[in-house]
Protein backbone atom coordinates (compact mmCIF):
# COMPACT_ATOMS: atom_id res chain seq x y z
CA UNK A 1 0.00 0.00 0.00
CA UNK A 2 2.61 2.53 1.08
CA UNK A 3 4.26 1.44 -2.62
CA UNK A 4 0.94 2.16 -4.34
CA UNK A 5 1.10 5.66 -2.44
CA UNK A 6 4.32 6.48 -3.23
CA UNK A 7 4.32 5.97 -6.86
CA UNK A 8 1.08 7.30 -6.86
CA UNK A 9 2.73 10.88 -5.61
CA UNK A 10 5.37 10.50 -8.11
CA UNK A 11 3.13 10.18 -10.93
CA UNK A 12 1.29 12.68 -9.66
CA UNK A 13 4.50 15.33 -9.65
CA UNK A 14 5.96 14.09 -12.93
CA UNK A 15 2.17 14.54 -14.81
CA UNK A 16 2.02 17.81 -13.13
CA UNK A 17 5.63 18.83 -14.45
CA UNK A 18 4.37 17.73 -17.86
CA UNK A 19 1.26 19.83 -17.61
CA UNK A 20 3.20 23.00 -16.64
CA UNK A 21 5.96 22.33 -19.72
CA UNK A 22 2.74 22.07 -22.05
CA UNK A 23 2.72 25.66 -21.89
CA UNK A 24 4.64 27.55 -25.05
CA UNK A 25 8.04 28.07 -23.77
CA UNK A 26 9.46 31.09 -26.43
CA UNK A 27 13.63 31.90 -26.15
CA UNK A 28 14.97 35.17 -26.71
CA UNK A 29 18.40 36.63 -26.84
CA UNK A 30 18.60 40.38 -28.11
CA UNK A 31 21.49 43.38 -28.06
CA UNK A 32 19.86 45.42 -24.74
CA UNK A 33 22.73 46.50 -23.87
CA UNK A 34 26.32 46.96 -25.97
CA UNK A 35 26.45 49.01 -29.69
CA UNK A 36 23.74 47.59 -30.73
CA UNK A 37 21.08 49.04 -27.90
CA UNK A 38 19.27 51.65 -29.59
CA UNK A 39 18.38 48.07 -32.29
CA UNK A 40 17.75 45.87 -29.01
CA UNK A 41 15.78 47.89 -26.72
CA UNK A 42 12.79 48.64 -28.95
CA UNK A 43 12.71 44.91 -29.85
CA UNK A 44 13.30 43.93 -25.77
CA UNK A 45 10.57 46.16 -25.28
CA UNK A 46 8.12 44.94 -28.12
CA UNK A 47 8.20 41.66 -26.57
CA UNK A 48 6.57 42.86 -23.27
CA UNK A 49 3.71 43.29 -26.46
CA UNK A 50 3.48 39.79 -27.57
CA UNK A 51 0.75 37.71 -27.10
CA UNK A 52 0.73 35.83 -23.83
CA UNK A 53 -1.60 33.38 -25.55
CA UNK A 54 -2.01 31.83 -28.87
CA UNK A 55 -4.73 28.79 -29.53
CA UNK A 56 -5.25 28.20 -25.98
CA UNK A 57 -1.85 28.14 -24.53
CA UNK A 58 -0.34 30.20 -22.35
CA UNK A 59 3.07 31.07 -23.68
CA UNK A 60 6.09 32.15 -21.37
CA UNK A 61 9.03 34.55 -22.86
CA UNK A 62 12.67 33.97 -21.51
CA UNK A 63 14.50 37.07 -22.26
CA UNK A 64 18.04 36.99 -22.46
CA UNK A 65 20.82 40.10 -23.00
CA UNK A 66 23.81 39.59 -24.90
CA UNK A 67 25.45 42.88 -24.88
CA UNK A 68 25.32 43.35 -28.81
CA UNK A 69 28.38 40.45 -28.32
CA UNK A 70 28.39 37.17 -30.70
CA UNK A 71 29.59 34.36 -27.80
CA UNK A 72 27.26 35.79 -25.40
CA UNK A 73 24.36 35.12 -27.92
CA UNK A 74 25.50 31.53 -28.62
CA UNK A 75 26.13 31.37 -24.96
CA UNK A 76 22.26 32.52 -24.81
CA UNK A 77 20.89 30.08 -27.14
CA UNK A 78 22.63 27.23 -25.68
CA UNK A 79 20.84 27.89 -22.07
CA UNK A 80 17.35 28.56 -23.88
CA UNK A 81 17.47 25.08 -26.18
CA UNK A 82 18.86 23.21 -23.07
CA UNK A 83 18.12 24.67 -19.24
CA UNK A 84 15.25 26.31 -20.08
CA UNK A 85 14.12 24.07 -22.69
CA UNK A 86 12.58 26.27 -24.88
CA UNK A 87 9.98 25.75 -27.97
CA UNK A 88 11.15 28.22 -30.59
CA UNK A 89 14.24 31.00 -30.14
CA UNK A 90 13.83 34.48 -31.28
CA UNK A 91 17.11 37.26 -31.85
CA UNK A 92 19.65 37.83 -32.01
CA UNK A 93 19.43 41.77 -33.04
CA UNK A 94 22.58 41.62 -35.35
CA UNK A 95 23.80 39.75 -38.04
CA UNK A 96 26.69 38.19 -36.50
CA UNK A 97 25.08 36.95 -33.36
CA UNK A 98 22.28 35.52 -35.25
CA UNK A 99 24.79 33.89 -37.19
CA UNK A 100 26.93 32.44 -34.52
CA UNK A 101 23.27 31.29 -33.57
CA UNK A 102 22.51 28.93 -36.19
CA UNK A 103 24.41 26.15 -35.51
CA UNK A 104 22.93 25.38 -32.07
CA UNK A 105 19.30 26.09 -33.42
CA UNK A 106 19.81 23.09 -35.93
CA UNK A 107 21.96 20.84 -33.44
CA UNK A 108 18.98 21.33 -31.09
CA UNK A 109 16.20 20.99 -33.93
CA UNK A 110 14.46 24.27 -32.17
CA UNK A 111 12.86 26.79 -34.42
CA UNK A 112 14.62 30.49 -34.64
CA UNK A 113 13.53 33.55 -36.06
CA UNK A 114 15.99 35.83 -36.17
CA UNK A 115 15.74 40.31 -36.35
CA UNK A 116 18.49 40.93 -38.16
CA UNK A 117 18.90 41.67 -41.84
CA UNK A 118 21.98 39.35 -43.13
CA UNK A 119 20.40 37.08 -46.19
CA UNK A 120 23.03 34.50 -44.93
CA UNK A 121 20.88 34.45 -41.81
CA UNK A 122 18.39 32.21 -44.27
CA UNK A 123 20.52 31.29 -47.47
CA UNK A 124 20.46 29.15 -48.47
CA UNK A 125 18.12 26.81 -46.83
CA UNK A 126 20.41 24.12 -46.42
CA UNK A 127 20.15 21.28 -43.41
CA UNK A 128 21.23 23.95 -40.83
CA UNK A 129 19.66 26.71 -42.21
CA UNK A 130 15.84 24.60 -42.33
CA UNK A 131 15.45 25.40 -38.68
CA UNK A 132 15.97 29.13 -39.57
CA UNK A 133 13.71 31.96 -40.38
CA UNK A 134 13.85 35.96 -40.29
CA UNK A 135 11.95 39.04 -40.23
CA UNK A 136 14.07 41.92 -41.34
CA UNK A 137 14.17 42.09 -45.49
CA UNK A 138 16.94 40.89 -47.03
CA UNK A 139 19.63 43.13 -47.94
CA UNK A 140 19.26 42.78 -51.89
CA UNK A 141 14.94 43.94 -51.44
CA UNK A 142 16.97 47.25 -50.10
CA UNK A 143 20.02 47.05 -52.48
CA UNK A 144 17.19 47.05 -55.58
CA UNK A 145 14.92 50.17 -54.00
CA UNK A 146 18.98 52.16 -53.57
CA UNK A 147 20.13 51.74 -56.72
CA UNK A 148 16.49 52.42 -58.61
CA UNK A 149 16.55 55.78 -56.39
CA UNK A 150 20.35 56.01 -57.49
CA UNK A 151 19.81 55.29 -61.23
CA UNK A 152 16.85 58.27 -61.33
CA UNK A 153 18.80 60.49 -60.05
CA UNK A 154 21.60 60.76 -62.60
CA UNK A 155 24.10 58.95 -59.93
CA UNK A 156 27.03 56.69 -62.16
CA UNK A 157 29.31 56.49 -59.04
CA UNK A 158 29.62 55.80 -55.60
CA UNK A 159 31.88 55.51 -52.42
CA UNK A 160 30.82 53.08 -50.01
CA UNK A 161 31.97 52.85 -46.39
CA UNK A 162 30.68 49.97 -43.94
CA UNK A 163 30.77 47.73 -41.16
CA UNK A 164 33.69 45.53 -40.56
CA UNK A 165 31.70 42.71 -40.23
CA UNK A 166 29.03 40.60 -41.59
CA UNK A 167 26.46 43.38 -42.21
CA UNK A 168 28.97 45.60 -43.96
CA UNK A 169 30.01 42.49 -45.88
CA UNK A 170 26.70 41.17 -47.03
CA UNK A 171 25.49 44.97 -47.87
CA UNK A 172 28.28 45.73 -49.56
CA UNK A 173 28.11 42.02 -51.93
CA UNK A 174 24.31 42.68 -52.50
CA UNK A 175 24.77 46.31 -53.34
CA UNK A 176 28.02 45.31 -55.69
CA UNK A 177 25.79 42.83 -57.64
CA UNK A 178 22.84 45.52 -58.13
CA UNK A 179 25.14 48.61 -58.64
CA UNK A 180 26.80 47.34 -61.56
CA UNK A 181 24.02 45.66 -63.18
CA UNK A 182 22.74 48.93 -63.62
CA UNK A 183 25.62 51.13 -64.54
CA UNK A 184 26.89 52.16 -61.33
CA UNK A 185 30.59 52.12 -60.42
CA UNK A 186 32.01 51.82 -57.18
CA UNK A 187 35.04 53.97 -56.63
CA UNK A 188 36.25 53.25 -52.94
CA UNK A 189 35.24 50.83 -50.69
CA UNK A 190 36.28 51.24 -47.07
CA UNK A 191 35.42 49.25 -43.80
CA UNK A 192 35.18 50.81 -39.77
CA UNK A 193 33.78 48.86 -36.96
CA UNK A 194 31.36 49.51 -34.30
CA UNK A 195 33.20 50.86 -31.68
CA UNK A 196 35.12 53.35 -33.14
CA UNK A 197 35.87 56.83 -32.50
CA UNK A 198 37.40 58.16 -36.01
CA UNK A 199 37.12 57.20 -39.62
CA UNK A 200 38.91 60.57 -40.82
CA UNK A 201 41.42 58.33 -42.99
CA UNK A 202 38.50 56.30 -44.82
CA UNK A 203 36.31 59.47 -45.23
CA UNK A 204 38.99 61.34 -46.88
CA UNK A 205 39.90 58.11 -49.30
CA UNK A 206 36.18 58.37 -49.93
CA UNK A 207 35.99 62.13 -51.00
CA UNK A 208 39.33 61.94 -52.96
CA UNK A 209 37.74 59.20 -55.33
CA UNK A 210 34.81 62.05 -56.25
CA UNK A 211 31.67 60.41 -56.35
CA UNK A 212 28.37 61.18 -57.05
CA UNK A 213 26.73 59.94 -53.73
CA UNK A 214 28.41 58.38 -50.39
CA UNK A 215 26.64 54.73 -49.30
CA UNK A 216 27.13 54.21 -45.42
CA UNK A 217 26.09 50.74 -44.63
CA UNK A 218 26.13 49.89 -40.84
CA UNK A 219 23.17 50.09 -38.31
CA UNK A 220 22.28 51.99 -34.70
CA UNK A 221 23.72 55.20 -33.67
CA UNK A 222 27.59 53.96 -34.89
CA UNK A 223 26.60 54.55 -38.40
CA UNK A 224 25.74 58.55 -37.49
CA UNK A 225 29.72 58.55 -37.15
CA UNK A 226 31.07 58.38 -40.84
CA UNK A 227 28.20 60.52 -41.87
CA UNK A 228 28.93 63.61 -39.69
CA UNK A 229 33.00 63.47 -40.47
CA UNK A 230 31.80 63.48 -44.11
CA UNK A 231 29.55 66.77 -42.97
CA UNK A 232 32.54 68.09 -40.62
CA UNK A 233 35.05 67.76 -43.68
CA UNK A 234 32.55 69.52 -45.84
CA UNK A 235 30.17 66.85 -48.21
CA UNK A 236 27.25 68.68 -49.31
CA UNK A 237 26.57 65.57 -52.10
CA UNK A 238 23.72 62.60 -51.80
CA UNK A 239 24.31 60.22 -48.79
CA UNK A 240 22.47 56.94 -48.93
CA UNK A 241 22.20 54.70 -45.63
CA UNK A 242 20.71 51.24 -45.01
CA UNK A 243 17.69 50.39 -42.97
CA UNK A 244 20.12 49.69 -40.27
CA UNK A 245 20.00 53.35 -39.26
CA UNK A 246 15.83 53.76 -39.14
CA UNK A 247 15.26 54.66 -35.44
CA UNK A 248 14.82 57.43 -33.24
CA UNK A 249 18.25 56.80 -31.55
CA UNK A 250 20.08 57.81 -35.28
CA UNK A 251 18.23 60.59 -35.90
CA UNK A 252 19.07 61.90 -32.05
CA UNK A 253 22.38 60.90 -32.55
CA UNK A 254 23.43 62.36 -36.24
CA UNK A 255 21.49 65.40 -35.66
CA UNK A 256 21.34 68.01 -38.43
CA UNK A 257 24.26 66.00 -40.38
CA UNK A 258 21.61 63.49 -41.14
CA UNK A 259 19.60 66.33 -43.01
CA UNK A 260 18.62 64.88 -46.42
CA UNK A 261 19.51 60.96 -46.13
CA UNK A 262 17.96 58.72 -48.36
CA UNK A 263 17.66 55.18 -47.02
CA UNK A 264 15.24 52.32 -47.64
CA UNK A 265 12.92 51.10 -44.92
CA UNK A 266 9.93 49.10 -44.41
CA UNK A 267 6.66 50.74 -44.47
CA UNK A 268 6.06 50.47 -40.56
CA UNK A 269 8.36 53.49 -40.15
CA UNK A 270 6.12 55.88 -42.55
CA UNK A 271 2.78 54.10 -42.05
CA UNK A 272 0.65 56.86 -41.29
CA UNK A 273 2.28 58.57 -44.73
CA UNK A 274 0.81 55.54 -47.20
CA UNK A 275 -1.98 55.39 -49.04
CA UNK A 276 -4.85 53.64 -47.27
CA UNK A 277 -5.29 50.71 -49.77
CA UNK A 278 -1.22 49.59 -49.10
CA UNK A 279 -1.48 46.30 -47.99
CA UNK A 280 0.53 46.85 -45.23
CA UNK A 281 -0.50 49.84 -43.56
CA UNK A 282 -3.48 48.40 -41.27
CA UNK A 283 -1.18 46.00 -40.03
CA UNK A 284 1.45 48.27 -39.07
CA UNK A 285 -0.68 50.81 -38.08
CA UNK A 286 -2.01 47.86 -35.37
CA UNK A 287 1.52 47.48 -33.98
CA UNK A 288 2.12 51.39 -34.37
CA UNK A 289 -0.74 52.17 -31.66
CA UNK A 290 -0.08 49.37 -29.49
CA UNK A 291 3.88 50.60 -28.47
CA UNK A 292 2.92 54.04 -28.75
CA UNK A 293 0.57 53.11 -26.19
CA UNK A 294 3.04 51.61 -24.10
CA UNK A 295 5.87 53.89 -24.76
CA UNK A 296 4.69 57.32 -25.57
CA UNK A 297 4.08 59.21 -29.48
CA UNK A 298 7.17 58.76 -31.67
CA UNK A 299 8.77 55.73 -29.92
CA UNK A 300 8.21 53.63 -32.22
CA UNK A 301 11.08 51.87 -34.64
CA UNK A 302 11.35 49.57 -37.29
CA UNK A 303 13.23 47.27 -35.21
CA UNK A 304 10.61 46.82 -32.48
CA UNK A 305 8.78 45.95 -35.68
CA UNK A 306 10.84 43.16 -36.11
CA UNK A 307 10.22 41.69 -33.05
CA UNK A 308 6.49 42.31 -33.38
CA UNK A 309 6.42 40.24 -37.09
CA UNK A 310 8.16 37.54 -35.25
CA UNK A 311 4.90 37.48 -32.68
CA UNK A 312 2.69 37.45 -35.55
CA UNK A 313 4.43 34.54 -37.81
CA UNK A 314 3.70 32.43 -34.02
CA UNK A 315 0.30 33.59 -34.41
CA UNK A 316 -0.29 32.23 -37.40
CA UNK A 317 2.15 29.22 -37.27
CA UNK A 318 1.41 27.53 -33.18
CA UNK A 319 -2.61 26.51 -33.72
CA UNK A 320 -1.41 24.44 -36.96
CA UNK A 321 1.72 22.41 -34.91
CA UNK A 322 -0.84 22.26 -32.31
CA UNK A 323 -3.42 19.69 -34.09
CA UNK A 324 0.67 17.41 -34.38
CA UNK A 325 1.95 17.85 -30.97
CA UNK A 326 2.42 19.74 -27.86
CA UNK A 327 4.96 22.13 -26.49
CA UNK A 328 7.79 20.95 -24.68
CA UNK A 329 8.38 18.53 -27.20
CA UNK A 330 10.61 17.55 -30.30
CA UNK A 331 7.63 16.80 -32.08
CA UNK A 332 6.22 20.13 -31.44
CA UNK A 333 9.32 21.83 -32.91
CA UNK A 334 9.88 20.19 -35.67
CA UNK A 335 5.70 20.90 -36.40
CA UNK A 336 6.37 24.10 -35.87
CA UNK A 337 9.19 24.31 -38.06
CA UNK A 338 6.66 23.24 -40.71
CA UNK A 339 4.21 25.51 -39.99
CA UNK A 340 6.37 28.43 -40.41
CA UNK A 341 7.58 27.35 -43.20
CA UNK A 342 4.35 27.17 -44.97
CA UNK A 343 2.54 30.34 -43.57
CA UNK A 344 0.97 32.13 -46.79
CA UNK A 345 -0.07 35.72 -46.70
CA UNK A 346 0.65 36.86 -43.53
CA UNK A 347 0.48 40.54 -43.18
CA UNK A 348 3.03 41.82 -40.41
CA UNK A 349 4.15 45.74 -39.76
CA UNK A 350 6.95 45.49 -42.66
CA UNK A 351 5.06 43.28 -44.59
CA UNK A 352 3.55 40.42 -46.14
CA UNK A 353 4.78 36.98 -44.78
CA UNK A 354 4.58 34.12 -47.41
CA UNK A 355 7.29 31.32 -46.70
CA UNK A 356 8.23 28.32 -48.45
CA UNK A 357 11.02 25.03 -48.54
CA UNK A 358 13.62 27.62 -50.03
CA UNK A 359 12.51 31.31 -48.77
CA UNK A 360 12.50 31.58 -45.16
CA UNK A 361 12.27 35.23 -45.02
CA UNK A 362 9.03 35.38 -47.47
CA UNK A 363 8.97 39.04 -47.65
CA UNK A 364 8.42 40.94 -51.30
CA UNK A 365 8.22 44.40 -52.27
CA UNK A 366 5.49 45.49 -50.42
CA UNK A 367 8.14 45.31 -47.69
CA UNK A 368 10.03 48.22 -48.97
CA UNK A 369 9.69 52.19 -49.49
CA UNK A 370 12.26 54.77 -49.73
CA UNK A 371 12.62 57.70 -47.18
CA UNK A 372 14.47 60.64 -46.87
CA UNK A 373 14.91 62.70 -43.36
CA UNK A 374 13.58 65.86 -43.43
CA UNK A 375 13.98 68.07 -40.55
CA UNK A 376 14.46 65.66 -38.09
CA UNK A 377 11.44 63.08 -39.09
CA UNK A 378 11.66 60.34 -42.01
CA UNK A 379 9.46 61.32 -44.79
CA UNK A 380 7.86 59.20 -47.52
CA UNK A 381 9.78 59.31 -51.04
CA UNK A 382 7.01 59.20 -53.86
Amino acid sequence: MKLKKTLFVAFGLAFAAGAAHAQLKVGITVSATGPAASLGIPERNTVELMPKEIAGQKVTYVVLDDASDTTSAVKNIRKLVSEDKVDVVLGSTTSPNSLGMIDVAAESQTPMIAWAASSRIVEPVDEKRRWVFKTPQNDSHMSTAIVSHMTSNNVKNVAFIGFADAYGEGWYEQFKSVAEARGIKIVANERFTRTDTSVTGQVLKMMAAKPDAMFIAGSGTPAALPQKTLKERGWSGKVYQTHGVANNDFLRVCGADCEGTLLPAGPVLVAEQLPDNNPVKASAMTYIKAYEAAHGKGSVSTFGAHAWDSGVMLQAAVPAALKKAQPGTAEFRAALRDALENMKEVPGAHGVFTMGPNDHLGLDQRARVMVQIQKGAWKLVQ
